[in-house]
């Protein structure tokens, strides 16, 4: 058996106290992303957006998912650096990436910063990835408690990020995948307004990706909306293995299918499609669906 993409959804929102929305998302079948950008003078955003352009250029999935991500996380930590030390003005950017990419048997990650990657199996919801923050690294310490962590002054601080230096080291992970699996991929302005708990009781209750999309967006601003709110969510079908058709999602990835937050702070529409193929499994056919691209 083979796992397909049967639903997907995703949506982006400045939030209620910001002037600008520095996250990016990729929905682009294998592929899956959030980053959320930080600098002054809209250094983020431009961060943000390089990371996600960065998936235009994959090729065809390796067997080795896990390696492709990291590559191109690398590849979006150059660019950004590389722009950062040209324009003093973008001297300090830099953007958080956490990216899905979903082979025949597996759902491979890359995690650099504190968005984040969910899984909701059985019902249960689990984080996937560890946040690179300093909170993170108190509570995994025991210097505080998981209470103290949730409203702590210096919650908002990273460790790790795209960008800032020339190397940067990738977390990655290869989950066995099943059908009924939920993916969840988050900017903090979501997991910084409302728990993990009220994040599966949300995804579990709604009848679709698209509807789980909007009451997550809607709660967290709902709880204060204090930074721009970014999800992007998958689930996971299975089918018989059978030929290969002459293209796979991967060749048909283009700068249409990837999308980054609009500066002017206005939310991005969200992109509900049908079932995906992944590569090696048989082609289906589809209602064709004209690109939208918001930047």
């Amino acid at each position: 058996m083979a796992l397909t993409i049967t639903e997907q959804a995703a949506l982006s929102d400045v939030g209620r106290q910001r002037s600008a929305n520095e996250d990016s998302f990729v929905e682009a079948p294998p592929f899956f992303a959030v980053a959320d950008g930080m600098g002054g003078a809209k250094a983020g955003e431009v961060a943000s957006k390089i990371a996600a352009e960065a998936f235009e250029e994959a090729g065809d999935p390796p067997a080795e998912g896990e390696a492709q991500l990291r590559d191109i996380a690398q590849s979006a930590n150059r660019r950004i650096y590389d722009l950062a030390q040209a324009e003093e003005s973008r001297r300090g950017m830099g953007t958080t990436l956490t990216a899905a990419l979903v082979g025949e048997d597996g759902v491979s990650l890359g995690h650099v910063g504190d968005s984040r990657a969910y899984l909701l199996r059985d019902g249960e919801l689990e984080q996937i990835t560890r946040d690179h923050s300093l909170v993170a690294e108190l509570e995994r310490t025991g210097q505080i408690g998981p209470g103290e962590a949730e409203h702590h002054p210096q919650r908002s601080i990273i460790t790790r990020a795209l960008g800032p230096e020339r190397d940067v080291d990738v977390d990655t992970y290869t989950i066995t995948g099943r059908a009924g699996d939920v993916f969840l991929l988050c900017s903090d302005g979501l997991t910084s307004m409302i728990s993990s708990d009220e994040v599966g009781s949300i995804v579990r209750s709604a009848a679709t990706l698209g509807e789980a999309a909007d009451s997550l967006v809607r709660s967290a601003n709902q709880s204060g909306g204090k930074d721009n709110i970014t999800v992007v969510l998958f689930r996971l079908g299975e089918e018989a293995t059978g030929a290969v058709g002459d293209e796979t999602m991967a060749g048909d990835l283009h700068a249409d299918d990837v999308r980054a937050a609009s500066a002017s702070g206005g939310a991005l529409p969200d992109r509900r499609s049908g079932e995906h193929r992944m590569p090696g499994s048989p082609k289906r056919s589809r209602e064709p669906e004209p690109p939208r691209t918001t930047t």
